[in-house]
């Protein structure tokens, strides 16, 4: 039986690689047209054309001249001379960009590259900026050459493409840890490279005032300024094994004789970085987060608060007072002057977490609430946010609030940004109240969880319509975007590897709207050339079939795959971090005792890819329990509360469920809990079994009384993953999990023999 079970695993193991591996040609995508993202309809052409110096951009509409000049600056990266740009054809082979009123979409438009030119054409300016970028990727990848081109060749083909999403974002706090202005603007290239069309700047946060306000100058002379925090000494800890963690010494300065971090746009520099944003049909998005999260304004402007005071709750920091007239007066001068720098439609006042504490013993509040008929804290939010949404419709803008604003009434001119995962009904709510809807759930488009391997699937397959809307309710979903939260990214490097490649296929479920998930894996090692090109320090592809904890009986090999074709392996066994000069792994690795190995992957070009630790133990095959039981699933001890991590789990459960598979159950409800699961797995052969545990928070796995995985929090979602030498039978299994709220991510899967992982067969549960 042991024999015949591992022969049929063994022979469908390489039934399955065969058909993948047959699926992966299939879906391999042509070097040539390897877009991100890809078009509505492409079809390709015979032949190419070739850009010279003798090539002319033709423009007869004025309405383009800002693409023909963006054109201009993309052909000069390749040739260091521009091209003569001229309003009518001559001749000689040109790029014509023309105006088509057929194209409906105000972004759409069409690309015809032949042997005799190239046209472009489209209804807006818009649609032909999108095209310029299409035609920018269908460009060598070396897109800034050091010594100039002669000429340079595009491929032959006929494209027609609009996007799927009016709303296509990306986010970046630029508060927690501050960016410089060379590297918004490169960020906005990238963005714009990809189709995204918004750029959400989160401006302002307890941790520092990043805009100049030029009738409030504290706000950028002490509140732009910090004393290193908590969260600068959790990355200078970090920084002793990656260098991306070192704080950014550009931002760091001695003044009033203490070393303080920080750095502020001045409002001439801000309006540089928009003009630029708008030359590539990107609209900024600033967010001057408000009423709460606003320490850095109420250390210099105490007025802002209740009762003078500034400081941390519970969880948040004091918020500035609904209920005097100075605040709104100083809300008011402050957004003015940012409509001054801002010229787009939408601008974002936050409107989260707030600690509202202090508003219930505030008589001015006690006032106010009984003269509007208040009768909640929650009430008088809702009346703060009402009336600033006035102030930007009477200066023709629209607001954006978090979707906290939604809680105890909104109006419906509103943009809602959602991003409480743990809410699921509030995007629902907004989108039946008539609110145009942004989706941005913290799993996955929060960037600034730590990716792992399941990362760019996750992102890919977002779906940014919820289930529970009817059609006409859907149109209110505008689209999506991710958020990049800066707590633990101190330098640009590391913004770089939180963001790419996962950008990428966040750009494609925007744009294009249609799963080519395999084609789209295929495409994106082809863009890794393009990024390395325009210095973008991208998260390298990770090293599949890596297992962290690791079990042998007598001896068991490593021998991973490259993950690209031109990288090279290596490996310490001595705790060190692997470097160029440390072993190469060149061929399969033999372990017969118990190790601890780091290895890494290292580009041509000596970047390196994320580090491995990789545990290996010799270990018997666990014999199974003689118990009989024959209730299917598992026992899930249930506790609300706020627990730090998966070992201080105690007390009595205030409940017990039957759960079929390791699921959250739906009565787990409360914001903050933990739970403990407990049965066995009924094995069905003898042998080594791999586990992948991904969770949101923190989660501990043992099996036949091994730990096998400790992926303890609190954390985003991550996998984490171990093995288990098991016999035949029952095996008895405990699971404890914490959610400290928001996640509600929980997910075991195995393999065996080094198959696909999946998720364990119900029917394996016991209890």
């Amino acid at each position: 039986m042991k024999f015949y079970y591992y022969r049929k695993t063994l022979c469908l193991a390489l039934i399955l690689a065969g058909s993948f591996t047959q699926f992966a040609l299939a879906q391999e995508a042509d070097p040539k047209f390897a877009l991100i993202p890809y078009p509505s309809s492409l079809t390709e052409g015979k032949g190419s054309f070739t850009i010279s110096s003798s090539t002319a951009i033709v423009s007869a509409d004025r309405r383009f001249d800002n693409e023909a000049a963006q054109l201009n600056l993309l052909i000069k990266q390749y040739l260091k001379t521009p091209l003569k740009q001229l309003k009518s054809a001559t001749a000689g082979k040109s790029i014509l960009l023309k105006y088509d009123g057929s194209i409906t979409a105000p972004e759409g438009y069409r690309l015809a590259v032949t042997a005799g030119g190239i046209v472009l054409s489209a209804k807006e300016p818009a649609g032909a900026f999108r095209a310029i970028e299409t035609l920018r990727q269908l460009l060598p990848a070396e897109e800034r050459s050091a010594k100039g081109l002669k000429s340079v060749s595009v491929p032959a083909v006929t494209i027609a493409d609009q996007p799927a999403y009016a709303w296509r974002g990306m986010h970046l706090d630029v508060s927690r840890h501050f960016f410089s202005v060379a590297y918004v603007k490169k960020f906005i290239d990238l963005l714009a490279l990809y189709k995204f069309n918004k750029l959400h700047l989160h401006l302002t946060d307890d941790q520092g005032w990043r805009i100049e306000i030029k009738k409030y100058p504290k706000l950028t002379e002490e509140g732009a300024w910090r004393t290193f925090n908590n969260q600068d000494s959790a990355v200078m800890v970090k920084s002793k094994n990656n260098p991306d963690f070192v704080i950014d010494p550009k931002h760091i300065v001695q003044k009033r004789g203490k070393t303080l971090y920080g750095g502020f746009y001045t409002q001439e520099q801000m309006k540089g970085i928009v003009a630029y944003a708008l030359s590539k049909h990107i609209d900024i998005i600033p967010e001057i987060d408000m009423p709460g999260h606003m320490m850095a304004a109420i250390n210099s402007y105490p007025f802002l608060t209740a009762n003078g005071e500034n400081k941390w709750g519970k969880l948040f920091t004091t918020p500035i007072c609904p209920c005097k007239e100075t605040t709104f007066e100083f809300a008011e001068n402050v957004f003015t002057e940012i409509m001054e720098i801002f010229p787009g439609k939408y601008i974002h006042i936050g409107g989260d977490e707030v600690d509202r504490s202090s508003w219930e013993q505030a008589e001015s509040c006690k006032e106010l609430m009984a003269k509007n008929n208040i009768k909640t804290t929650a009430e008088l939010q809702s009346y703060f946010i009402n009336r600033m949404e006035k102030f930007f419709n009477s200066k023709g803008r629209k607001l954006i609030g978090w979707d906290e604003i939604l809680e105890d009434g909104i109006s419906s001119t509103a943009v809602v940004m959602y991003w409480r995962s743990w809410v699921p009904y509030a995007p629902v709510k907004a989108a039946k109240n008539g609110n145009q809807v942004v989706m941005s759930p913290g799993n996955p488009l929060y960037f600034d969880n730590e990716p792992d391997r399941n990362s760019l699937y996750e992102v890919y397959h977002f779906n940014p319509v919820p289930a529970k809307l009817t059609a006409a309710e859907a149109k209110g979903i505008i689209g999506a975007q991710a958020n990049t939260w800066s707590e633990r990214i101190p330098s640009e490097n590391r913004a770089d590897y939180m963001i790419f490649p996962r950008m990428t296929a966040l750009a494609e479920v925007l744009w294009s709207n249609k799963d080519r998930y395999e084609n789209y894996m295929q495409r994106l090692k082809l863009q890794f050339p393009r990024l390395d090109a325009l210095g973008v320090s991208y998260r390298l592809p990770d090293i599949s079939g890596l297992v962290e904890r690791n079990v042998f009986i007598d001896e068991t090999v490593l021998n991973p795959v490259k993950p690209l074709s031109d990288m090279k392996f290596r490996y310490t066994t001595d705790g060190t971090l692997p470097e160029l000069s440390s072993a190469a792994l060149d061929g399969p690795l033999k372990i017969n005792k118990n190790m601890a190995v780091r290895l890494a992957a290292f580009t041509t070009g000596g970047r390196r890819s994320d580090i491995y630790d990789l545990q290996y133990t010799q270990q018997d095959l666990a014999a199974p329990v003689n118990t009989f039981v024959s209730k299917p699933g598992l026992s899930c001890n249930y506790f609300p509360g706020e627990f730090k991590n998966a070992k201080s789990i105690s007390g009595e459960p205030k409940a017990v469920f039957t759960v079929k598979n390791i699921v959250v159950p739906a009565e787990a409800n409360a914001p903050a809990f933990c739970l403990k699961y407990q049965g066995y797995l009924d094995i069905p052969a003898d042998g080594i079994y791999s586990f992948y545990l991904n969770c949101d928070d923190g989660g501990i796995l043992k099996i036949a009384g091994r730990e096998v995985i400790d992926n303890d929090g609190p954390h985003g979602p991550f996998e984490k993953s171990g093995q288990v030498a098991l016999r035949k039978g029952l095996q008895p299994v405990a699971l404890d999990f914490i959610e400290g709220g928001g996640g509600y991510t929980l997910k075991l899967k195995y393999s065996f023999n080094g198959s696909e992982p999946v998720e364990v067969p119900s029917s394996w549960w016991k209890h």
